[in-house]
């Protein structure tokens, strides 16, 4: 291998990224369609998609004379014989257990793949034949990285709104390299759903409201992560015993038939993550939540995040030997912790017939 490109993605599988591809810095053809999604309120209370939509539709406002995207995909798959879908299988009188999206059972991705990635930036900096500039970024830049990444061909964005690989299926953490390198780009990759619809069939919500859109308002992802409040009555059903995430839709998708598994982070990987007891986790004080997430994304959402996640699972597949708790949660100085907690002693005495 000789030419820059080359050199690069050889880099980058040397780094452990399990693939990477290049476009340039032109901006998405998909732009208009950012637009009217936040027009329609879909991003919730993400503010920070409408504050910076006008860097996400031009990379030049990003890095200024910026040519090129280097786009980077890291699979996750097969590290993990929990559950992905929330399916209530708790057995009568058994503890019961909560759900944790797929790709937060690891350590923060952020950490794992952000150390490789200013890695491979000074290499590519270092390399370039005329002085350049680049910024890198995983899942944290105003930049559509899937857009990007459809283009420089690394996958397709399914109906769904997730990339799809055909080599990784959908299980893949997206990253990428702004750099004002002139690079060849790739080819671009075309959507493959077909007539398939699964991942919409499989939503428990309706937030894919129809193929390639997302309302967010309604999505358990944004629901149990995102959403800094109250978690809407009429959607906490749904969630089941879901803690943090939903993959529904991801593991709907028929192309993770040919999912592979990635070295880097399989290393990562937190079994503690995959089957959780829910009422231990009730129990965490604000010092306990921190030594138990520490290093993972799922610390961001803080406890009254997720102990407000795990008294809406709670309410959904707890038995009697779950009030105890969540009556001590009810009286939680923190009022969100208190109100789903009340919710689900609520919900768990009208099932049991003791209200």
């Amino acid at each position: 291998m000789s030419a820059i490109e080359d050199q690069i993605k050889l880099r980058a599988r040397d780094l452990e990224f399990d693939d990477c591809r290049i476009t340039t810095s032109a901006s998405p053809e998909t732009s208009a369609r950012l637009k009217d999604w936040l027009d329609e309120g879909c991003h919730g209370e993400m503010g920070y998609l409408e504050r910076n939509a006008h860097k996400r539709v031009d990379p030049q406002l990003v890095l200024q004379n910026s040519r090129s995207v280097i786009s980077l995909a890291t699979a996750y798959s097969g590290y993990s014989n929990a559950r992905s879908d929330g399916a209530d299988v708790t057995a009568a009188g058994s503890a019961p257990h909560g759900v944790i999206a797929r790709y937060a059972r690891f350590a923060d991705y952020h950490d794992v793949l952000g150390e490789r990635l200013k890695t491979l930036t000074e290499y590519v900096d270092e390399i370039a034949k005329v002085e350049s500039r680049s910024l890198w970024y995983v899942d944290t830049g105003p930049i559509l990285e899937r857009d990007l990444a459809q283009r420089a061909g690394l996958g397709f964005i399914g109906k769904h709104t997730n990339l799809i690989s055909r080599r990784l299926g959908n299980w893949i953490f997206l990253s990428e390299i702004i750099t004002t390198a002139a690079l060849a780009p790739d080819e671009p990759e075309k959507n493959r759903c077909g007539t398939c619809s699964a991942c919409i069939a499989s939503c428990p919500t309706g937030a894919i409201t129809k193929p390639f859109h997302l309302d967010s308002r309604l999505c358990i992802s944004y629901l149990t992560i995102e959403l800094k409040g109250s978690i809407p009555e009429e959607l906490r059903p749904a969630i089941g015993d879901r803690i943090y995430g939903c993959d529904d839709c991801l593991a709907a998708c028929p192309w993770n038939r040919f999912a592979r598994e990635g070295s880097l982070m399989k290393r990562a990987a937190r079994p503690d993550f995959d089957q959780p007891a829910l009422l231990e986790l009730l129990e965490l004080d604000q010092a306990g939540f921190k030594a138990r997430f520490r290093g993972t994304p799922m610390l961001r959402t803080k406890r009254r995040g997720i102990l407000r996640n795990v008294c809406v699972a709670l309410g959904n597949v707890g038995d009697e030997s779950a009030l105890p708790g969540l009556r001590r949660a009810a009286e939680d100085v923190e009022p969100l912790i208190a109100e789903h907690a009340q919710w689900a002693i609520g919900q768990i005495e009208g099932r049991t017939g003791r209200n």
